[in-house]
C-alpha cells in the first residue's frame, strides 16, 4: 500500500511499526453543532482509509477524539468559545449541548455507512491526564507561566515547523487581522497548554489545577488522549488540510517534547469541500447538514457516492446539480445491481483468471494512495463484464462493499429496477427532442407523468436530471 505522508511531501510504502496493528488516530468533531458535510467528507475518507487497511490484511486500531470541552474558533488561542457559543444560541448548558450534538454525530455517521472508532473518547474524561501531561512539560523546561496561563514555549522545540514547511514569519496566528494578539506570550505562536484566565468570564467548564482553577487549551487533547490509548508512537494521524501549520504542528511540538520520540509516522490530511464561496463553513450562517440534504430528498449514500468519486487531497466543488447527478448515478448503480441479483446465474469461481483479475485491479486502486473514484470504475467494469458470470459479479461487488458500505446489494422496497430508471431516460430523451422542436406542450406533458409517478425533473446547465421524491 501507497500513501501520501504530509510530513515528507511525498506518496510513500506504508509499513506500520508493527506488522500486527496499525495505530491510527482520527481527529473527531467538535460537538457544538451538526456536522456540515465538509466535515463529512473528510470521515468518510477516513472510513475508507481504515475500511481499505482491513480490507488488505491489517489490523487496525483506531481513535478519535470528541471535543466537548470549549475550545476557541481559530486554530491558535483567539475567537469565541465554541460550546459556549453553542449553549447561547439554544439556551442550553454547555454539557446539554455536547451531548445533543454527540450523538447527532454519531446518527450522521451511521448514515453514511461510516465504521464507528474502535476507541471514542471524551476530551473532558482526561482532564486529570492533561495536568499531568503538563507538569511533565514543565519538568521539562518547555513551559512558563504568565497572567494565570501556562504556555508552551515554541523555541525549545526544533525543528517547529517541520510539518507545514513554512517558515515562522508566514506562520500566521489566525487568518483574519482583528484577532486581538496575546501579549504574554514570548512567541507569537506560542500557545496555551491550561487556561486559569481568559476573555471568557462566564466559562462553563472548569476544574481545579496546580494552576489555579481553569480548562485546557484545545491542542492538549489529541496528544494526551492519543498516548493514553495508543503509545508513545503511533502509525498514522487523519485530519484536514486546515490544521496542518497550527493545530497539528502544536500537537508534534507538545507530544515529542514531553516523550523524547518521533511520534507520528504518516500524517494524512484530506482537502476541503468547496462550495461558491470557498471552504465550506459553519460561519456562513445556514451550513450545509446531513439532515437538509434529507428534507430535499436525497439519501445520505449518495452524498457517499459523491465523495467517492473524488481524491481526498484534491478540493471538491459541491451543488446541488453536482449531488443530484451523483445520486442518479448511484441509483442507477443500485438498479443494475438488482438486476444482477434477480438473474443470477452460475457458480463463482474465484479461482478463475477473469475474477482474481477484477478483485486485484480493485486492491490495486485502494492501495495506490486510496483512489476510490478508480476502484468504482473497476466495480463498473465488472457489472459490464462479459468473462463473468452474475453470481460472480455479486460475489465481487460484496468483497467490494466492504471498503465502498454503498448498501449495493441491500433490498430495498422502493428500488428502482433497470427498466424503470431505462424507462425514465426515455422519456427524458423525448422531452429534449420535443423541446428542441419548440413542442413544449409535450415537454410539459412529459414532465407532469414523471412527477405523477414520482420522478421530479431538475434542468441545469449541465443537461436534465432526476430524482425519486416518494
Amino acid at each position: 500500500m501507497k500513501i501520501y505522508n504530509t510530513l515528507t511531501r511525498k506518496i510513500e510504502d506504508f509499513r506500520p511499526r508493527d506488522e500486527k496493528l496499525v495505530k491510527m488516530y482520527t481527529c473527531g468533531p467538535t460537538v457544538y453543532n451538526y456536522a456540515h458535510l465538509g466535515n463529512l467528507r473528510m470521515y468518510i475518507h477516513e472510513d475508507i482509509l481504515e475500511k481499505t487497511l482491513l480490507y488488505l490484511g491489517y489490523n487496525v486500531k483506531r481513535v478519535m477524539n470528541i471535543t466537548d470541552v470549549g475550545h476557541l474558533e481559530s486554530d491558535a488561542d483567539e475567537g469565541e468559545d465554541k460550546m459556549l457559543k453553542g449553549a447561547k444560541r439554544e439556551n442550553k448548558t454547555v454539557w446539554e449541548i455536547a451531548a445533543y450534538y454527540t450523538d447527532a454525530f454519531f446518527r450522521d455517521i451511521e448514515k453514511l455507512n461510516i465504521k464507528k472508532p474502535e476507541i471514542v473518547a471524551k476530551a473532558t474524561d482526561y482532564i486529570e491526564e492533561y495536568i499531568e501531561f503538563i507538569q511533565g512539560l514543565t519538568e521539562k523546561g518547555y513551559t512558563y507561566f504568565a497572567n494565570g496561563n501556562v504556555y508552551f514555549d515554541i523555541t525549545k522545540f526544533e525543528d517547529y515547523t517541520k510539518l507545514s514547511g513554512m517558515d515562522l514569519d508566514s506562520l500566521k496566528i489566525a487568518s483574519r487581522e482583528d484577532v486581538e494578539v496575546d501579549v504574554h506570550k514570548k512567541n507569537p505562536q506560542d500557545f496555551v497548554l491550561w487556561f486559569t484566565k481568559s476573555k471568557f468570564d462566564n466559562q462553563a467548564m472548569k476544574w481545579d489545577s496546580p494552576w489555579g482553577i481553569g480548562y485546557p487549551g484545545w491542542h492538549i487533547e489529541c496528544s494526551v488522549i492519543s498516548l493514553k490509548n495508543l503509545g508513545e508512537q503511533i502509525d498514522i494521524h487523519c485530519g484536514g488540510v486546515d490544521h496542518i501549520p497550527v493545530h497539528h504542528t502544536n500537537e508534534i511540538a507538545q507530544t515529542e517534547s514531553y516523550t523524547g520520540k518521533d511520534w507520528v509516522k504518516y500524517w494524512w490530511h484530506g482537502e476541503f469541500l468547496i462550495d461558491n464561496e470557498g471552504k465550506m463553513s459553519k460561519s456562513k450562517g445556514e451550513f450545509l447538514t446531513l439532515s437538509l440534504l434529507e428534507k430535499k430528498g436525497y439519501n445520505p449514500l449518495s452524498y457517499r457516492y459523491f465523495v467517492l468519486n473524488s481524491h481526498y487531497r484534491k478540493q471538491l466543488a459541491f451543488s446541488f446539480d453536482s449531488l443530484t447527478s451523483a445520486e442518479n448515478a448511484y441509483n442507477k448503480l443500485k438498479s443494475r445491481v438488482k438486476y444482477l441479483k434477480d438473474n443470477a446465474e452460475g457458480e463463482v469461481g474465484e479461482n478463475s483468471d477473469a475474477y482474481e483479475k477484477y478483485k486485484n485491479d480493485y486492491r490495486a486502486c485502494l492501495a495506490d494512495d486510496l483512489n476510490t473514484a478508480n476502484a468504482i470504475t473497476v466495480l463498473y467494469e465488472v457489472i459490464k463484464a462479459e468473462d463473468l458470470n452474475n453470481n460472480e459479479k455479486l460475489s465481487l461487488i460484496e468483497d467490494f462493499e466492504k471498503v465502498l458500505s454503498l448498501d449495493l446489494l441491500k433490498d430495498e422496497e422502493d428500488q428502482l429496477d433497470e427498466d424503470i430508471v431505462r424507462y425514465i431516460e426515455d422519456m427524458i430523451a423525448k422531452r429534449q427532442e420535443a423541446k428542441k422542436n419548440k413542442n413544449y406542450d409535450l415537454a410539459d406533458k412529459i414532465r407532469a407523468e414523471l412527477l405523477e409517478k414520482g420522478i421530479m425533473l431538475e434542468d441545469t446547465r449541465q443537461g436534465v436530471n432526476w430524482k425519486k421524491i416518494n
